[in-house]
């Protein structure tokens, strides 16, 4: 478990040095007012539909993001920012051949030697964030953290956040809990769904997620003692209470299911940020893993890149 324990606590660093790279990069970035898609695949796309959703909030233009192979042909974007890892996945690739010459397209990726840098009509390399883990941690959210800085938020502050769950004990033993299910609202719904993917992929774990308004809607009827809610960001009223008429444990970095994080921060700080929040998920998920026998680092049908022929 070397490699994926690593990387999740490089990843204040990571982000620390996403913010002083930000700088160099805006001419490749989306400007202001911009109709953008952002694709990916996987992790990669549920960073995409995080940085849709606060471009939008920050009044930023019109962002949309899909699963690359999903893309809607004959739509009309200013531009395209396409997040892989790898460079060589093919569905990446494949749309990134299909729009050349059609859309700028800009490749946030690993391995600056990959394809897609050839393939893109300009490409930001985040060597220092790639990974020799099968499970993505530190690239994804290091993408993440460059297109915040962008923005204008305060990665300072963020990575300052990551030192706090980088560190602190996990809120729940994950030997405890048979089933989670995570939840966001509106940017941190990408969230959700990369902590819940996250789970699945490390430790072959049952793992959902759903926005927040809409868990009362259905999902909640699987709640049951020995399972686990864990919300990012806002949450609707009276769901704690909801969650806890179940049985179901609940974690939120605003109320009590998470004293050991909140006693640990300074007095009259505001909770962590919620992309800090996603490196205890990801922390909780290695834990499943090795809780349950497995080793994180060989995921079960994984490879680090998808490669159609």
């Amino acid at each position: 478990m070397a490699y994926v324990h690593a990387e999740i606590a490089s990843q204040p660093d990571c982000w620390r040095e996403a913010a002083q790279l930000a700088p160099t990069v805006t001419d490749q970035l989306p400007r202001p007012g911009e109709r953008v898609a952002v694709v990916g695949c996987g992790t990669s796309w549920f960073m995409g539909m995080a940085y849709a959703g606060l471009r939008e909030r920050a009044g930023q233009g019109e962002t949309d993001a899909f699963q690359a192979s999903e893309f809607p042909a004959g739509r009309r974007y200013d531009r395209l920012i396409a997040v892989t890892r790898s460079g060589t996945t093919t569905e990446v690739l494949d749309l990134l051949a299909a729009l050349r010459g059609q859309v700028p397209t800009t490749v946030l990726v690993g391995d600056p030697a990959s394809p897609a840098v050839e393939l893109a009509d300009a490409a930001v390399p985040l060597p220092f964030a790639d990974e020799r883990s099968v499970v993505q941690t530190r690239f994804a959210t290091t993408a993440l953290a460059l297109l915040r800085a962008h923005l204008g938020d305060d990665l300072g502050r963020l990575a300052a956040d990551a030192e706090v769950t980088v560190r602190a004990p996990l809120p729940i033993d994950p030997a405890t809990i048979e089933q989670v299910t995570f939840l966001g609202s509106g940017w941190t719904v990408g969230l959700a769904q990369e902590a819940a993917l996250k789970c699945r992929e490390a430790a072959t774990f049952w793992a959902e997620a759903y926005p927040a308004m809409d868990y009362r809607h259905g999902p909640i009827s699987i709640a049951a003692p020995g399972r686990l809610v864990w919300a990012f960001g806002e949450i609707p009223d009276g769901l704690p209470e909801d969650v806890a008429a179940t049985g179901a444990a609940f974690v939120h970095s605003r109320t009590h299911g998470w004293r050991t994080v909140l006693t640990s921060w300074a007095a009259g700080r505001t909770p962590v940020d919620p992309m800090a929040d996603l490196i205890l998920a990801q922390r909780f998920a290695v834990s499943l893993a090795t809780s349950r026998g497995l080793d994180p680092d060989a995921p079960r049908h994984l490879t680090r890149s998808v490669v159609l022929a």
